[in-house]
């Protein structure tokens, strides 16, 4: 998370849009770990300064036979970075609820969709019958957040899984 953030504030600091922490990532973020993940996806407009301030945190594009070509590998790290998409959710999330984060020791910040959204994205892939264990993991979230904006949830619930599914299916 501290270098994400440290990309994201150069980004800034250049005057460009913050990337924004999307997926598994987030999950971990937000779960404070319950849920892990093994690379880091996030959204970006095209910019060949995220590809400069990566470089210069001594990630690098692997190339070859059985490469995840898309994305970023940090060698030291064993983390890896891609961007999935240039929006979060196919655009459909809310702006006022993409939240800032600061990591704990760093000054640094970077931007992460909501909680509720991530339980959306959740529940859509589940519904999608793609990812089986999703519908646990928003469970997992709506425990560890249950100060959630449930009326914004339930929207995004709704509109991620066609209708189909809503609070009701993951609270305990």
């Amino acid at each position: 998370m501290r270098l994400f953030a440290r990309v994201s504030e150069a980004m800034h600091q250049r005057g460009l849009s913050r990337p924004i922490l999307v997926g598994g990532a987030a999950a971990e973020l937000y779960s404070t770990s319950t849920l892990t993940t093994g690379d880091f996806d996030m959204c970006s407009i095209p910019q060949p300064e995220l590809e400069e301030e990566m470089q210069r945190l001594g990630f690098i594009r692997p190339h070859g036979a059985g490469q995840m070509l898309k994305g970023w590998v940090h060698p030291e790290l064993k983390l890896g970075f891609e961007v999935v998409a240039e929006v979060p959710m196919d655009g459909n999330v809310d702006s006022a609820h993409i939240r800032l984060v600061q990591p704990i020791g760093e000054t640094a910040l970077f931007r992460v969709i909501s909680v509720e959204d991530l339980m959306a994205d959740r529940m859509g892939q589940f519904a999608s019958g793609t990812a089986s264990d999703r519908i646990e993991q928003a469970r997992i979230l709506l425990a560890l957040h249950p100060d959630a904006d449930m009326e914004y949830l339930e929207r995004r619930i709704r509109e991620e899984t066609m209708g189909d599914y809503g609070v009701e299916d993951i609270q305990g």
